[in-house]
């Protein structure tokens, strides 16, 4: 077996200390054991396969793709295991790990400033833009285009066959926050087709409240939140929208590492205090369950662990 092999088939665990009495039980889906730490894993590996598959990525082409550092990895990754040349544009609004990690594993990087030093839509259109040309100059290449890209979406339903396994079909609600929304999309598509009645839970930052109809703005939950709604965004598919702050997260997130030994990022911080609030609605007999989607260790550089 190859590193790729190892991609998916993540545990299940039961929160044993942050779930407050008399309420429902809450389950992290644990992405954090994928190769690189992340379920974006899932989402390279299909984008990837898909592109060579239907002849878009030509022998020889490179790779292309904008990143807030996650789904670059992971990119990283699949690309060094094929043997593929890739391209990436990210931001220092970014972890510096992440850019670490992606250069160790091979990926050219090409940095966009962000001038309020977060995630902004005027970053995320830039960095776009950036991709866009990098691909249009490369003959034989493939903007993987992670916004628009609908072949994710089986890598995420994938995941939804995992949970409904691990359950015993057990789900009463599931809690996923969104950026590009193509797991929020792929994990709720298939999880209303196994059972019509589980409450799907988007989760976007408090900051940039977009798909409630708010203003966009700087935040700091990476890999959420882009400042405008995204393509693969269908709003039938969200039972509620919650909104959670970047220091609310962060918290979170801490306080997870520190009660449940469980070290995760600040998107997994907005997904489980998002999980214990409709926990707490459901009440016993019920089961939440929610992603922890990146490792803690790719952000120790950034505000969320160094000032922990």
């Amino acid at each position: 077996m190859g590193i790729l092999d190892h991609v998916g088939d993540t545990r299940l665990l039961a929160l044993r200390h942050l779930a407050p009495r008399n309420s429902a039980t809450v389950l992290l889906k644990l992405e954090t054991e994928n190769p690189t730490g992340s379920m974006k894993d899932r989402m390279a590996l299909a984008m990837v396969e898909a592109a060579e598959k239907d002849g878009r990525l030509q022998p020889g082409g490179a790779v292309v793709e904008y990143t807030g550092g996650s789904t670059g990895v992971s990119l990283s990754l699949v690309c060094a295991a094929k043997r593929i040349s890739l391209e990436l544009v990210t931001s220092e609004a970014f972890s510096k790990e992440k850019r670490d990690h992606m250069a160790a594993l091979g990926a050219k990087l090409t940095l966009v400033h962000s001038p309020t030093g977060g995630t902004t839509r005027e970053l995320t259109l830039e960095m776009i833009e950036t991709a866009r040309r990098i691909a249009a100059s490369k003959p034989g290449s493939v903007w993987t285009d992670q916004f628009n890209n609908t072949d994710v979406l089986p890598g995420y339903a994938k995941m939804a066959d995992e949970i409904w396994q691990q359950t015993g079909g057990k789900v009463d609600a599931m809690v996923q926050s969104v950026g590009t929304s193509g797991s929020f999309r792929g994990l709720s598509t298939r999880l209303r087709e196994l059972n019509p009645q589980v409450r799907t839970v988007a989760v976007e930052p408090a900051e940039s409240a977009v798909l409630s109809g708010g203003p966009s703005g700087s935040h700091k939950i990476e890999g959420t939140g882009p400042g405008f709604v995204p393509p693969q965004w269908r709003p039938e598919l969200a039972s509620e929208i919650a909104q959670v702050s970047s220091m609310e997260a962060m918290a979170m997130a801490r306080k997870l590492a520190r009660e449940e030994g469980i070290f995760a990022g600040t998107s997994t911080g907005a997904n489980v205090l998002t999980a214990l609030r409709v926990a707490e609605r459901l009440g016993p007999g019920k089961t939440v369950v929610t992603i922890a989607c990146d490792t803690g260790m790719k952000y120790l550089s950034t505000a969320l662990y160094s000032q922990a």
